[in-house]
């Protein structure tokens, strides 16, 4: 084992006297060392329940015959550092957390490691550390919240019921006490925002990809269900330590290729594009942007998932959770082995029943097409990203005038002043990945333009991202990026710009000649932040269709 290096031999004497003064006794030292990297925090609701599935991973870790070892690695809830300067941390942490994981488990010789997560970066950047590390690893994501519950059978949800209620409690559509309502039950406990947003997408293409335990993607947070599947992960990892069983045993193009199809399936969050192209170059796997495009045009959506349908995970879970999403999907899944033992396929024989109210057949889907679509033209000759789920058949063509801003911030107070109106086409650049830098989630904004009643007249673009709350013809993942001279840089207020997404375009409607004088008189602006962390982040990490990793070069 990996912790012989540290357990055996005279030499290493000094080092299991270290280890007796954490209290691990001598009978201990030949057992397999897992570590628990566990991503509890007070700050983050999809966390704080994680001290009770720490102990239960604990227990099923003794009684498979290991010993545990807790480390902690650090969150942040996009929810809380939207729209502030705290978003430009959120996308980064992704990168810190892969490298701690890494960082301790190469340190301490760990012979397998359980990976407690659950929101927004955490969980990539956990599934990162695994790829890259490939010594046994399980994933334990904590689960979803509850929808919050009001009266006549009302359901609250967190993207809706605050961000969107801003906008219409600002628009005299809701009262004080109306909003107040809303802020007391969009959140009513612990767990991952209810809807299919980034975290509980992540979670779901978790297990998708085989590298969690059937029905951990969607059991909710409160339920004992999660309980027990924490316990049996900890028992999981030290068979899959005895048995040398590895993540990229695991994730294999065909596991991609899953994720992506029930993702398509779900109509789930954009951000799965950064996150599974990072995964991918972590375990050596080739996913080309332009996948998603293919597969997409292949998968129906099946599954009207709120913020932008009716759904929340509650009814996913029920409904027959991942495996009955590949059992409607049937022969577009691929036979792929997971952590648990069972293929895919077997999974889903394993389903009796299916609600095809929730998760429908391939023969009575929601649209043709999956939830995600990839874009190109001038604006963007590397790739965008839209999540076309989430967009009314009236603005899947649209043209508009663009009304260019600089800043998230100074893009949000025009929306929130009146100043955009029906027909705009709303820009926000040198938001990405470099330029942001940590290319910012833009879910306030598009939940104003949403709240106010423009959603079927104002488009968005940005060379940032956006939340997995948002919907509306929102176009996000611009590349190149504006830092890097790309074409969103040169569109001026004034200019038109044409948005067809049946056709995968996104096109500037000025001439040539027009742009090349604009790119020659165009120069770089001063970088946003100087010093720290994120100083040394934007000179390392690369363009958000190559999936926003960071390298030496």
């Amino acid at each position: 084992m990996r912790s012989d290096t540290i357990t055996r031999g005279l030499e290493r004497t000094p080092h299991r006297a270290l280890l007796k003064g954490t209290g691990v006794p001598q009978s201990q030292m030949d057992k397999p060392f897992i570590g628990i990297a566990t991503s509890f925090t007070d700050l983050i609701p999809g966390h704080v329940g994680m001290r009770d599935l720490e102990r239960f991973i604990e227990k099923g870790v003794h009684t498979g015959g290991g010993h545990a070892f807790f480390f902690g690695i650090p969150g942040v809830c996009d929810g809380m550092a939207m729209g502030h300067k705290g978003m430009h941390y959120s996308l980064p942490t992704r990168e810190l957390i892969a490298d701690m994981v890494e960082s301790v488990a190469e340190a301490h010789r760990l012979d397998g490691l359980v990976l407690l997560t659950n929101c927004d970066k955490i969980t990539p950047g956990m599934l990162m550390a695994a790829a890259r590390l490939d010594i046994p690893c399980i994933v334990v994501t904590a689960g979803p919240m509850m929808s919050g519950r009001g009266q006549s059978g009302r359901q609250f949800s967190f993207v809706s019921d605050t961000f969107e209620a801003m906008a219409r409690y600002k628009a005299g559509v809701i009262s004080d006490k109306e909003l107040q309502v809303c802020e007391d039950n969009a959140c009513p406990g612990m767990g991952s925002c209810q809807g299919l947003f980034t975290a509980n997408t992540m979670a779901i293409l978790t297990e998708t990809m085989g590298m969690s335990l059937p029905r951990c993607g969607t059991a909710l947070a409160v339920s004992a269900l999660k309980r027990r599947i924490a316990f049996a992960s900890g028992e999981k990892i030290v068979e899959l330590v005895h048995n040398n069983v590895t993540p990229r045993s695991i994730l294999t193009r065909e596991a991609f290729e899953n994720a992506i199809r029930v993702d398509l399936a779900l109509g789930g969050s954009s951000n799965t594009v950064l996150h599974l192209l990072a995964i991918a170059h972590e375990a050596g796997v080739e996913l080309p942007l332009e996948l998603f495009d293919v597969l997409a045009k292949d998968t129906p959506q099946l599954s009207s998932m709120n913020p932008a349908g009716e759904y929340f995970m509650e009814d996913l879970d029920i409904a027959g959770g991942v495996s009955g999403v590949f059992k409607q999907l049937g022969d577009k899944i691929k036979d792929a082995p997971t952590l648990f033992g069972l293929t895919t396929h077997q999974l889903a024989e394993s389903i009796q029943n299916v609600d095809e109210e929730v998760i429908r057949p391939l023969s009575n889907p929601i649209k043709k097409e999956g939830g995600i679509a990839i874009l190109s033209g001038n604006i963007a000759p590397k790739g965008a990203v839209v999540k076309q789920s989430g967009v009314s058949d009236k603005m899947m063509q649209f043209e508009g005038t663009a009304r260019c801003f600089d800043a998230e911030e100074k893009a949000m107070a025009a929306i929130m002043e009146g100043k955009i109106v029906a027909g705009d086409v709303v820009v926000i650049r040198y938001e990405g990945p470099k330029g942001g830098p940590g290319m910012r989630e833009m879910l306030a904004p598009t939940a104003a333009i949403m709240g106010l009643g423009l959603g079927d007249s104002v488009a968005l673009i940005t060379d940032g991202r956006f939340s997995g709350g948002t919907r509306g013809p929102c176009i996000g993942h611009i590349s190149p990026e504006a830092a890097q001279g790309g074409p969103i840089a040169l569109v001026e207020d004034g200019d038109r710009i044409v948005l067809d997404i049946p056709a995968r375009k996104l096109e500037l409607l000025v001439d040539e000649a027009t742009l090349a004088t604009r790119r020659a008189a165009w120069k770089a602006p001063e970088a946003k932040i100087k010093t720290g962390w994120l100083s040394r982040y934007a000179k390392v990490v690369t363009s958000a269709h190559t999936g926003a990793v960071t390298t030496a070069d």
